[in-house]
């Protein structure tokens, strides 16, 4: 899949002219983004993935195969920054999300082991509230055993409130889930271009 990275955003006036639809990426710091969208596009270091969390401070663009863009946001929830810092990382995504009419949807990412948090509430809520869908992904499923998938997929569902069936299971190292997340980007994506 050709794939090339457009240009990195720190504010509003960073980001690209284009008309392409968008697929963003958002969640924790740490949660696995930049592994996901490489995963994803058969690529090892189109995005740098970095082992301390928060490393992802600007909003960066990808252009796949000229058709859309996937964005990786930055992480939120990281405490080791500054509030300061979080803040701006804060405005940065609001006015990202809040402004970007080419986006399509969100690929909501939380960490299969975690219970989902106060920032991952707030995010989807905020996201429900501008009508922004949310495709959830549940990643590094590699790391809980084949046995206690069900169950972990179960937790984040209840403490979400949704149906287990809408939490999608997916391990970059693995390459599981991969069709099933690719299939509600693919949605997301024509459901823009029936409405032309």
């Amino acid at each position: 899949m050709n794939a090339e990275f457009i240009t990195s955003a720190a504010d509003k006036g960073g980001f690209p002219e284009t008309d392409l639809p968008e697929i963003a990426f958002i969640g924790r710091s740490n949660v696995g983004k930049s592994s996901m969208i490489n995963a994803l596009l058969g690529r090892k270091k189109l995005v740098k993935v970095g082992n301390t969390p928060g490393k992802t401070r600007l909003i960066n663009f990808f252009n796949i195969e000229d058709k859309y863009i996937f964005v990786d946001l930055p992480g939120y929830g990281y405490a080791k920054t500054s509030k300061t810092e979080r803040k701006k990382w804060g405005r940065l995504i609001e006015s990202y999300l809040k402004t970007r009419n080419q986006l399509k949807a969100c690929v909501l990412i939380i960490d299969i082991r975690r219970i989902p948090s106060g920032d991952d509430f707030l995010m989807i809520e905020w996201l429900s509230d501008n009508e922004i869908p949310i495709i959830l992904t549940a990643t590094k499923t590699d790391k809980v055993s084949r046995n206690e998938l069900d169950k972990y997929i179960s937790k984040i569902a209840e403490a979400l409130s949704v149906t287990p069936n809408a939490v999608l299971p997916f391990s970059a190292t693995r390459k599981d889930g991969m069709e099933t997340v690719w299939e509600n980007i693919k949605y997301a994506l024509e459901g823009e271009e029936e409405s032309e």
